[in-house]
């Protein structure tokens, strides 16, 4: 049974929603913090570690994210964020260097605790269903939620807490 709910609530977009097992600061640090970011955030296997992670926590400010498989070959993402609220909301733009989605999606991501466990709620709006379709089409929510896992096993160690 997945760890995770994923709805599509318009034509255009996909909500993937989990919850942690973490308070909603910590959980929001590990999206926000770079080195928290590089422990979980990897494609869709171990072979693809995140090998670059910028984030400039501000509205306007820029996020940039590489990830490098073992043969060398690179997948790079870049976005802006439109709107902060820690530890309760992030919305950024998101555009992949060699653009697969159908061009620049916008991604708002919200962080909901109750009795010490947080759900993560991210909604993707596509350009298009077309998009929106063949971003689904392509392991995308395997990789995500194998980061997740990630994550969640990070934020159970006590290296994750140590850095809060």
């Amino acid at each position: 049974m997945p760890k995770y709910t994923l709805t599509k609530p318009g034509q255009r977009e996909i909500t993937l929603a989990r919850t942690f097992d973490a308070p909603r600061r910590l959980v929001f640090d590990a999206f926000t913090e770079p080195e928290m970011v590089k422990e979980w955030l990897w494609g869709p296997s171990p072979e693809w570690p995140m090998v670059q992670c910028e984030v400039d926590l501000r509205v306007g400010g820029l996020l940039r994210y590489v990830w490098r498989h073992k043969s060398q070959r690179e997948i790079g993402m870049s976005g802006v964020f439109r709107d902060i609220k820690v530890p309760e909301l992030l919305v950024n733009t998101e555009v992949f260097d060699e653009d697969w989605t159908g061009g620049e999606t916008l991604v708002t991501t919200t962080f909901e605790e109750q009795g010490g466990r947080t759900t993560v709620s991210a909604t993707v709006l596509y350009s298009s269903q077309t998009a929106r379709d063949g971003a689904l089409d392509t392991g995308m929510i395997e990789g995500w939620s194998q980061s997740h896992d990630r994550l969640d096993e990070r934020l159970a160690s006590a290296s994750m807490r140590a850095a809060r």
